[in-house]
């Protein structure tokens, strides 16, 4: 059975898709419960878990298998091994602290462990090494090589093989389609492969755009727009453009996956049955129940179709229907950068009227050789798209849209947003106070065009003025 409604529409809210997907970690957290936590059917748990500090060092020292360990984890997440998380590893850290120690262990262990080696057509939790040789072609693009360079291109030349092979010009060596135009790895929760490769290619396009650089596939140099491009068609498959005409990401849409794998989900919650549910009554009194899920799981990403497209909503089918952190975590990525790039695109209705301010004289600040005639070169279009309340207090998101009303292209465009208390989804902030500037691929702002940012919070809306420009 299937959430039933009007059909799929052309385009897709990739704001409303965020929010989602964001509150699909909220039903996975553990731990005291904040008190702004919006679903209500969980409770506190994991209590007495603690943090482990060091874990790198430790992975590295004591290097073994989990599930040769972890009694009955080989009939459910079987490793394939550990040195493409090692490697993952330490990219991140030299990412997160440009500690030469990390880049020089991805170099010295790019053979050994299989970096510079593994030419890959999938992303998951169990390979990585897409993800690592995508994420150190950026110290490339970055100038930060030095003397690893040359290993380091042999990294890139292996994130080329993976977004070649997601765009079918990898010489016949691509990633398997469904006649939907699915990406297709494996039958057990294929979308996690979907969003990887997703949010890799938008990822991978940014590193290029900024880059000034192309993709170098057998089939000839390719632009990074078409890394994009990939991503967004996997993206709507995902929210509704697909052969079912349904979205695959719960509480999205009209039509979508009712009865969904998810413990947590298919029991009623204790704060309405006033009782406890153990392991064995759960499975067998809520397991196989023929009604929807009393909870619903908002932004959870199901396991999806099948290499023809066919998705049966069954709890027990949990290969379809099962969603899972390693495939919902990239949605967020993709759905911000889609939503920075394309905005609501037509077919989300606001809550609130929407309220249009402009700045004026008084708040642009900028240097004279900034100033143009007749008023600052940009609009600010600012609405409320939806709102919720948490224990009496009201939470609003905010979208504004940045509009280039002048005859020139602008570039450079700093903005200060103040009275800002929440959360910011599409600028880049700078080391200012309260200033941000927009994205990296956005370099120029051309006359007519737009570029659009949201923001969370509760009480009055943040204030925009302009500081600076080109």
């Amino acid at each position: 059975m299937l959430h039933l409604g009007a059909s799929v529409p052309s385009s897709f809210n990739y704001g409303d898709a965020l929010d989602k997907s964001l509150m699909f970690f909220e039903a996975q957290r553990s731990g005291k419960l904040p008190v702004q936590q919006r679903v209500k059917w969980r409770g506190d748990s994991g209590l007495n878990d603690g943090l482990q500090q060091g874990l790198f060092t430790f992975a590295d020292k004591f290097r073994g298998l989990y599930d040769e360990y972890v009694f009955g984890a080989d009939k459910f997440y079987s490793s394939s091994g550990y040195s493409d998380e090692l490697l993952w590893a330490a990219a991140w850290l030299f990412h997160a602290t440009d500690d030469e120690y990390y880049l020089n262990y991805v170099v010295d262990n790019a053979v050994y462990m299989g970096g510079t080696g593994w030419a890959v057509r999938e992303f998951s939790w169990d390979n990585k090494y897409a993800g690592v040789q995508i994420l150190l072609s950026k110290v490339l693009f970055e100038g930060k090589a030095g003397s690893y360079a040359s290993t380091l291109k042999q990294y890139q030349a292996k994130a080329d093989y993976y977004a070649c092979a997601c765009l079918q010009k990898n010489d016949g060596y691509n990633v398997h389609k469904t006649p939907g135009g699915l990406v297709y790895v494996r039958e057990w929760n294929n979308l996690q492969y979907v969003s990887s490769a997703a949010f890799l290619s938008a990822v991978y396009s940014n590193y290029l755009f900024a880059a000034r650089a192309q993709l170098n596939c057998p089939e000839g140099q390719i632009q990074p727009q078409e890394l994009i491009n990939f991503a967004k068609s996997q993206a709507d498959y995902i929210l509704g453009k697909n052969p079912k005409e349904m979205s695959y990401l719960i509480g999205y849409g009209s039509k979508y996956p009712l009865h969904v794998h998810h413990r947590g989900a298919s029991i009623a919650s204790i704060f309405s049955l006033h009782s406890e549910v153990g392991c064995v009554k759960g499975f067998e009194i809520w397991y196989s129940r023929p009604e929807p899920n009393p909870n619903v799981l908002f932004g959870g990403l199901v396991g999806g179709p099948d290499e023809n497209d066919d998705f049966s909503d069954e709890r027990s089918n949990y290969e379809q229907t099962e969603p899972t952190t390693s495939g919902s975590a990239p949605l967020i990525g993709i759905f911000a950068k889609l939503q920075s790039l394309y905005g609501n695109t037509g077919s989300y209705q606001y809550h609130k009227e929407s309220l249009v301010s402009k700045p004026t004289s008084t708040n642009l600040h900028q240097t004279p050789t900034h100033k143009t005639l007749g008023g600052p070169p940009v609009e600010f279009l600012h609405s409320i798209t939806s709102s919720w309340t948490v224990s009496k207090s009201t939470y609003y998101r905010h979208k504004v849209v940045i509009k280039n009303i002048s005859q020139k292209p602008i570039t450079d465009l700093k903005l200060v947003i103040d009275n800002l208390s929440g959360t910011l989804w599409g600028l880049t902030p700078t080391k200012e106070k309260n200033t941000y500037e927009l994205p990296q691929w956005l370099k120029v702002l051309e006359p007519g065009t737009e570029c659009t940012f949201v923001y969370v919070q509760g009480g009055p809306q943040a204030k925009i003025s302009i500081q600076s420009f080109h």
